[in-house]
């Protein structure tokens, strides 16, 4: 189901009802009271009159009151921030089973709902960002994985060894089966301005990539959980397209018990 697609139905439905309430419905009903006030209404007085003749019908009530509030979610939901759920652990460990995320939707442009044309160009994303997108092979599913390529680089994958334009990713081990992640390689990895964690099993071969070159409007993005990611080393390239947003923050976390606010932090 498509949710930005609902409430952009919701948002015109409610508009609509309330600007034909402001432009037609509510100036009859004024009429209809003035014409009543210039003779008699049997048993009632002048206020219930009024209220009686004022009273607006209950779709309009509905519509009048929700349509503000459903606008105002669109918009920031739309062009400023908007939440996500991580489903899988693609992404550990900068992001768990249970997080929930904040995602710009300005940082890289302004996109309508639903369309996802962009009107207006703000930045392009960068060599480690985290980055929200929909699936290039089932646009209505989002995926989030870090961004390794930009349009033009050449990016290669051997060995656990991740090189770009042909020179290999600074990382240094930091543990060996960390908590949580028994047999893992917990290693520290510089991409580009961007330093952080991701895991590597070294008895897991894992993927091997020849060097390919990003086509322009493309991106190659990567999961931090190496070894146990769905990402472009097995289904190509994002289009630029595609990109929703650049996730910045954890908010909160919830695995099926209580919701969890210990783990606010902010994604590199």
């Amino acid at each position: 189901m498509d949710f930005s697609l609902l409430l952009v139905v919701a948002v015109a439905v409610t508009g609509v009802i309330t600007l034909l309430n402001l432009v037609w419905l509510r100036p009859a009903r004024r009429r209809a009271l003035q014409a009543a006030e210039a003779g008699t209404t049997e048993g009632l007085g002048k206020e219930a009159r009024e209220k009686a003749l004022l009273k607006e019908p209950w779709p309009v009530d509905y519509a009048r009151s929700f349509f503000p509030v459903l606008l105002v979610v669109l918009v920031l939901r739309s062009f400023v921030v908007e939440p996500f759920q991580i489903p899988s652990g693609s992404m550990r460990p900068t992001l768990e089973i249970g997080d929930f995320i904040l995602v710009n939707k300005f940082a890289y442009g302004l996109r309508l709902p639903v369309i996802h044309t962009e009107i207006v160009d703000l930045g392009e994303p960068e060599r480690g960002d985290v980055m929200v997108f929909r699936f290039p092979d089932e646009p209505s599913v989002n995926f989030i994985k870090r961004v390794v390529g930009l349009p033009g680089d050449r990016i290669r994958y051997a060995g656990k060894q991740l090189y770009v334009n042909g020179e290999p990713v600074p990382k240094a081990l930091m543990e060996e089966s960390p908590a949580g992640a028994p047999g893992e390689l917990l290693l520290a990895e510089q991409l580009g301005e961007v330093e952080h964690r991701i895991y590597n099993n070294p008895r897991d071969p894992g993927p091997q990539m020849r060097e390919l070159v990003v086509p322009d409007g493309h991106y190659f993005t990567m999961g931090d959980n190496r070894d146990h990611s769905n990402d472009s080393r097995y289904w190509g390239f994002v289009p630029e397209e595609n990109v929703v947003g650049r996730a910045f923050a954890v908010w909160m976390h919830w695995d099926g018990g209580l919701p969890s606010f210990t783990s606010i932090r902010r994604i590199h």
